[in-house]
């Protein structure tokens, strides 16, 4: 059976359909474009992503490993060589992905190794996932220039890699940012994440989600 999930930034809203208790992937629409990251906690990587201007849709899953159609429990056991990820559905001609890199690189501390603050373990690595020898050049150029800027005091530890596949998460997991704002993890950890996109990004932001 399909459901669908409906959430909000305001006037905000996605649609996630689920299934047998995990989330099923969208068909990409014929003008959207599609990218995948790892950064920490997939929760509040969803948000940061979902509140740009031009993105349609991100899914919380796993990305990275060798295990066909993890689970969470699975994936916190550090044996699947997974991270928590996720994907983003984007139209490429109101946000680049240029654009879209910056805001990955805002929305958690890329020069953590295995890590993001409390969270440790290869499942919470930094990874940036290309789909072409273009993809790849942007991500080594914008990561240079960030290094450069001196926006971390650390040096990058993203993992860059060839994108293969993505596992959604369970529905649980899909815009649990957005659902449970008082939640003290949410409230101490990714929240801050979230609003530190909005602070060196606004302009790539929703209107509705900087009220």
């Amino acid at each position: 059976m399909i459901s669908l999930l409906f959430v909000s930034c305001s006037d905000r809203k996605q649609q996630i359909a689920s299934n047998n208790g995990f989330a099923v992937l969208p068909m990409r629409k014929s003008n959207e474009a599609v990218a995948t990251f790892a950064g920490g906690c997939f929760w509040a990587m969803q948000e940061s992503m979902i509140q740009l201007k031009g993105v349609n849709t991100v899914i919380s899953g796993y990305a990275g490993g060798s295990t066909a159609n993890p689970t969470y429990e699975d994936v916190l056991s550090k044996n699947t060589g997974h991270a928590e990820s996720v994907q983003v559905y984007y139209n490429p001609e109101v946000i680049s992905y240029r654009q879209l890199l910056h805001a990955f690189f805002f929305a958690h501390d890329p020069t953590e190794l295995n890590r993001q603050g409390p969270d440790v373990g290869n499942d919470y690595r930094s990874i940036a996932f290309y789909r072409s020898p273009e993809e790849r050049k942007t991500i080594a150029k914008v990561m240079a220039d960030m290094e450069a800027a001196k926006y971390y005091p650390g040096s990058f530890v993203t993992e860059l890699e060839p994108f293969q596949v993505f596992y959604p998460a369970e529905s649980s997991h899909q815009d649990y940012y957005e659902r449970n704002l008082w939640d003290p993890y949410i409230r101490s950890v990714s929240k801050p994440k979230v609003m530190h996109v909005r602070k060196q990004l606004p302009q790539l932001v929703k209107k509705e989600c900087l009220k």
